[in-house]
């Protein structure tokens, strides 16, 4: 009778046992949120085991340290037992061991093996019983739970516990796969969708058995958005448009080979279109289709509809039509009055004086002068457009440059008043003279032929960072806005500037590494156009690095090759990029492989990286994420795509340039040039130290009363260049350019959004500051380092 009851209490505890294993393995499936699954996998063990206090880690292959989370223990303690350098060594030990671990006295068992002695920061019975078990998926161990101390007084942990936390660590791994799973799915969804709805082509996704609209992308949208009545879906629209073939033929949309693809998983290859809308409105596009299968089925799943919008090619062959009647026009006028001149002289009577010859030979100078000026334009435009402009920068003071211009535009006879206004103590630039000249006389001439007769043009330079700033201001006929984003083309007659004067400032400008832009309030109102220069770094202001010095100081010998890594996919822009920069005495190191860029940077130091945006499997913004974390390294994105919110995202993240493709020789190597010249006046040699904030610059390093404050790369950069111009006010316009890459930027909320971040994880109070100190209405400052 004995013998039954005890198989029968056998029999309830494996019940229960299985009940709670069926209860917590529901709980862990019930989401496949990756950082959710992880919580309840942890919290579900503690429940299982009655455990007091639960430790979950997830391991990686990169060597660094695992996911970490806890369970039971309030987040200050958590804190410390991250910040717990030793427990690096007590954590190997228990990653070691392939097999369950239960003790009655977790801390003795360390003493015994000699590892570092922990003291448990949250309330714990004596002696402190402790269980670990790891979790296996795929024959490897991925992570391990560390449980300890029981709810219920001085009870140990028993062998119905190990074996409990064993049988759910095989259910934890399945749902753990299944998450990480879903995530990567997600992501790799999620990239994709950006890359469609970034794509600068439309792409509509159909249902290829109903023909019902599945998807569409932004530019799709766009394409389509004028021909869209009031309230009228994407949806709605595709069975009210006309659409008008190459042969001139009308046909509504279901009688379009689109359509008829559906039906016989056919593909429509490179067909112009012209799609008119209810409302009387029309686009012309180029439009492909493509069916989709999946697996073997031979019926499709959907159809992809690639669309073109046309306008943008028939507007650049209109422009390109107007630049040749424009030139035309240019060129005749003056071969006219030469033409003219000469079949006077030669024509002329004997009674023609000497002096109405000469001044037919000084019209025939002036105007071969003329047109040799406009033939150079043409050849300077050409260079640009084909990346191969010859400039030869090298120190110049800024003053000799204005003082030139000054001279050649008042000797032109302006009756303009011209004011200089230089900041004092302005470093030299690096600038080819004749090509700087060239931009100055432009901007002059501009300037004047949009302004009043003798009214006032003003031109000033300020330091901003690593440029100088140099502006040309008029109080003339001002600059529309729908003008501004076009206003640096080659544009036609009656456009504000001579037809190619600022392209070719633009091309010189950013053939030297600088920027140029124009600014105005409207018409009337007069324009600002300003451009930037390097700033040269005079010669034995650094010295070099040691020979062991970190990834994050290049060195400044130029008998030094600077090591460029590049990352892209595309073997053609890989090999492109390569050969530029081998010719021009850089050391390249290129790879294909998004997965050996960590490695790269820790075994070969580069001193830059060019780096794709979209690379196969990953995001480059996330890689140049783990790649500033590790070094302090500028990152120049290549890219295609130049919508200015993913340009604007590069930078807020911490990118120090990004260069649309396709590039230039010239604007690559300047762009190269000017981020290495950034870098080259930062970080400084020695560490910072103030109270109890420390930064160790070589490290990479913030540490406040000796433990380490986590930053993502931005806070890093910014509170980085605020401490090494300790003592000194960084103005606005400064940190917006030297943090974040823009000139002349009027949202200063990123940066407001940012000091106010790294004032938290200080724990500074803006009202009472003892780190970061604002000077209100200029910019930010931080206190000498060792001040009291």
């Amino acid at each position: 009778m004995t013998q039954v009851i005890k198989l029968q209490r056998e029999v309830e505890t494996l019940r229960d046992r299985l009940a709670r294993l069926s209860e917590a393995s529901r709980r862990i499936n019930d989401s496949l949120d990756f950082e959710s699954v992880l919580q309840e996998v942890l919290d579900s063990a503690r429940i299982l085991t009655n455990a007091r206090y639960g430790v979950f880690t997830l391991h990686n292959d990169l060597g660094e340290r695992p996911t970490f989370l806890t369970s039971g223990l309030t987040p200050d303690v958590t804190r410390k037992l991250w910040d717990w350098q030793e427990g690096m060594g007590i954590y190997s030990y228990l990653r070691g061991i392939p097999q369950p671990l239960r003790l009655n006295d977790f801390l003795g068992h360390m003493k015994t093996l000699g590892l570092p002695e922990y003291q448990p920061s949250m309330p714990i019975n004596t002696p402190f019983p402790f269980l670990a078990a790891p979790i296996h998926n795929l024959g490897d161990i991925v992570g391990h739970f560390f449980l300890s101390d029981k709810e219920n007084g001085t009870e140990y942990f028993t062998s119905d516990d190990e074996e409990t936390l064993v049988v759910f660590a095989s259910q934890a791994a399945l749902a753990i796969a299944n998450a990480k799973r879903f995530q990567n799915e997600q992501m790799a969804r999620a990239r994709l969708e950006t890359l469609i709805d970034t794509s600068p082509f439309g792409v509509v996704v159909l249902d290829a058995q109903s023909g019902g609209l599945v998807s569409y992308n932004r530019e799709a949208a766009r394409i389509v958005k004028d021909l869209q009545p009031p309230d009228t879906s994407f949806e709605t629209l595709l069975g009210l448009v006309t659409i008008r073939r190459a042969d001139g033929r009308e046909i509504p949309f279901q009688e379009y080979p689109v359509a008829q693809a559906l039906k016989a998983s056919e593909t429509v290859r490179a067909e112009e279109i012209e799609i008119s809308g209810p409302n009387g409105n029309a686009v012309r596009i180029l439009v492909n289709a493509t069916p989709i299968h999946l697996e073997q089925n031979e019926e499709p799943d959907s159809l992809v509809v690639t669309v073109q919008d046309l306008a943008a090619l028939e507007e650049l062959d209109q422009l390109k039509s107007e630049f040749s009647a424009m030139m035309s026009h240019e060129l005749r006028v003056p071969l006219s009055s030469i033409k003219g001149s000469a079949a006077t002289v030669l024509t002329a009577p004997t009674s023609f004086g000497s002096t109405e010859m000469l001044q037919f030979f000084r019209i025939i100078d002036r105007q071969a002068d003329h047109m040799s000026g406009l033939i150079n334009d043409l050849l300077d435009v050409a260079h640009i457009d084909a990346g191969t402009l010859s400039i030869s920068p090298e120190p110049v003071p800024l003053t000799e440059l204005v003082e030139n211009a000054r001279s050649t535009f008042l000797s032109g006879g302006s009756n303009h008043k011209l004011h200089i206004k230089l900041e004092p103590g302005l470093p030299r630039v690096m600038a080819d003279r004749r090509r700087i000249a060239q931009v100055l006389d432009n901007l002059l001439a501009n300037a004047a032929e949009n302004s009043p007769d003798a009214s006032a043009i003003r031109i000033s330079a300020v330091r901003k960072g690593v440029h100088v700033a140099v502006a040309v201001a008029d109080e003339g006929a001002g600059l529309a806005a729908g003008l501004l984003p076009r206003l640096f083309k080659k544009g036609p007659p009656g456009e504000r500037g001579p037809g190619l004067g600022l392209a070719i400032c633009k091309g010189i400008t950013e053939a030297h590494g600088g920027r140029i832009w124009a600014e105005s309030n409207g018409p009337g109102t007069g324009a600002l156009f300003t451009f930037t220069l390097p700033a040269a770094v005079e010669e034995g202001a650094y010295s070099a690095p040691s020979s062991d010095a970190p990834a994050v100081t290049r060195p400044h010998s130029r008998r030094d090759r600077i090591r460029i890594l590049v990352v892209d996919d595309d073997p053609v822009s890989l090999r492109y990029v390569r050969d530029i920069l081998s010719k021009a005495g850089f050391d390249p190191v290129v790879t294909a492989d998004p997965g050996e860029t960590l490695h790269f940077v820790k075994e070969r130091k580069p001193h830059l990286i060019l780096l794709d945006l979209m690379l196969p499997g990953s995001s480059g913004i996330d890689l140049m994420n783990e790649i500033l974390n590790i070094a302090n390294v500028p990152v120049v994105f290549l890219s295609a795509y130049s919508q200015e919110d993913i340009v604007a995202r590069a930078f807020d993240l911490g990118a120090a340039d990004y260069v649309v493709k396709p590039f230039s020789q010239t604007e690559l190597l300047a762009r190269i040039r000017a981020a290495l010249r950034n870098q080259e006046v930062f970080p400084p040699s020695t560490p910072y130290q103030f109270k109890n904030l420390a930064i160790d610059y070589a490290e990479h390093a913030v540490t406040l009363a000796g433990r380490p404050v986590r930053l993502n790369p931005l806070e890093y950069r910014l509170l980085a260049h605020l401490s090494a111009s300790a003592g000194r006010t960084l103005t606005y316009d400064h940190l917006m350019q030297q943090v974040w890459g823009l000139e002349g930027a009027l949202d200063l909320r990123p940066l407001r959004t940012a000091v106010k971040t790294l004032r938290q994880k200080l724990g500074d109070d803006a009202s009472n500051p003892s780190y970061i100190f604002t000077e209100p209405r200029v910019g930010y400052r931080m206190a000498r380092s060792n001040d009291t």
